[in-house]
Formats: C-alpha cells, sequence, structure tokens
C-alpha cells in the first residue's frame, strides 16, 4: 500500500505572486497571459462570428417556427445539434490550423507572429467562401481603407462582420424555402375549416400533425441537414 501511495502522480503546486517587474521581458510576458485570458473569455463568441453555427441556428429556428412545434426541439438540443455540426463542417479547417500553426509554434519551429498568421488562414479562407462581395465591399467601404488587391490585403476585423451578415442572408433564404409547403398547408386547413363553418377552431391546431406527418414521411431532418452541409462547400 505504502508503495502505491508513493507512485500515485503529485498534483503540482501553483503559486501566483505580485510584484514588481525587473525587466521589459516580465512585463510582455504578464501581458501575453492576460491577452490569452481574454481570448478565452470570448471563445464562444468567436465560435460564433467565424464558423457556420449562424447559419445552422437559423436554419433550425425557421423550421421550428414553420412547423408552429413553438419549443420543439428544446433550445438545448437545437444549439446541442448545431454546435456538433459546426464541429463537422469546421473540422478540416481547425486541422489545418493546428498542423500549420499550433503544432509548429508549440515544438519553437514558428515564431509567435507567424503562428497567428498560419492559424487564422484556414479561417479566413472559409470565411471568405460564404462571403459575398457586396458584404465585403460594404464593411471595406465603411472602414474607409485602401481598396484591398488581393485576399491577403482584406482586415480580418473587416472580414468578420462581412461573413456574417452573409451567412443571415443565406440562412433566411433557405428558411424562406423551408416556409413555403408548411404554408400552403396552412392556407388548404384554412379555408377547408372556413368551407365547413368551423371559424372558431384554431387551424394550427389541425394544420400541425398534418405538417410533422409531412416533415417525417418525406425524412425531414435527413433533407435539411444534408442541405446544410452541402450549402458549405
Amino acid at each position: 500500500m505504502a508503495n502505491c501511495a508513493e507512485a500515485a502522480p503529485i498534483i503540482p503546486n501553483v503559486s501566483v505572486q505580485v510584484g514588481t517587474a525587473e525587466n521589459p521581458e516580465q512585463i510582455s510576458a504578464t501581458l501575453q497571459v492576460m491577452a490569452l485570458l481574454t481570448i478565452l473569455t470570448i471563445v464562444p463568441g468567436i465560435l460564433i462570428m467565424t464558423t457556420s453555427f449562424v447559419r445552422i441556428v437559423v436554419v433550425i429556428g425557421f423550421l421550428r417556427n414553420a412547423m408552429s412545434t413553438q419549443n420543439v426541439p428544446p433550445n438545448q438540443v437545437v444549439l446541442g445539434l448545431a454546435m456538433f455540426m459546426t464541429f463537422y463542417i469546421m473540422s478540416p479547417y481547425w486541422s489545418q490550423a493546428n498542423e500549420e500553426g499550433i503544432q509548429p509554434y508549440l515544438n519553437g519551429q514558428i515564431s509567435q507572429e507567424e503562428a497567428l498568421t498560419k492559424t487564422i488562414a484556414p479561417i479566413r479562407e472559409f470565411m471568405f467562401r460564404q462571403t459575398r462581395e457586396a458584404d465585403l465591399a460594404l464593411f471595406v467601404n465603411l472602414s474607409e481603407a485602401e481598396r484591398p488587391e488581393t485576399q491577403e490585403d482584406v482586415s480580418t476585423f473587416v472580414l468578420i462582420p462581412a461573413f456574417m451578415i452573409s451567412e443571415l442572408k443565406t440562412g433566411f433564404q433557405i428558411g424562406f424555402m423551408i416556409y413555403v409547403p408548411f404554408i400552403v398547408i396552412d392556407m388548404i386547413v384554412a379555408t377547408t375549416l372556413m368551407s365547413m363553418g368551423m371559424m372558431m377552431l384554431p387551424p394550427v391546431m389541425i394544420s400541425l400533425p398534418f405538417k410533422i406527418l409531412l416533415f417525417v414521411m418525406i425524412d425531414g431532418w435527413h433533407l435539411l441537414i444534408n442541405s446544410i452541409i452541402v450549402s458549405f462547400r
């Protein structure tokens, strides 16, 4: 038993000291730690702003409203599905960023600035592929910067908002296509009820089962997820 206790891993002792910096290197290290902690606090926002998360959430939200199912599926399920679909769609770009930027930096092969550039490059490539030229030109003009000659000349801070409004527009376009068949069902049910003189009966109560039946019969989740993933290619 004593040998097992001696072989057990020892929890490292972490100490934090507050004092006066003796050289510029200590100040630089402190600022880097503070910058890292700040970035970690806004990671969820970065995940939303630079990935496929926005489009997926918007499309699923439109589907839920079109079917009039209110909170079914629940918000936790919608966010969870959107998160794991984001991981699936973004995994090639994140893998490339890890292989070309993070790992070489951890192995001491490249500098910090070069690692940051190579890490962001695959994410920028993804955003450029999904961003419309009109949206990108809007923020370039608003920033009053010089007209970029290549994609490398476009600032990341200009690219991100352009990417987000492009994602919102695409999500709304897909949402419109989702709404059309369900609106037809609502119109048919409402017209039928009015012709039968049942105007006090809410059409949503009658149309909801038919919407669910239609969605299940056409394997709606399969078609929806496939359409979302294909839209990023």
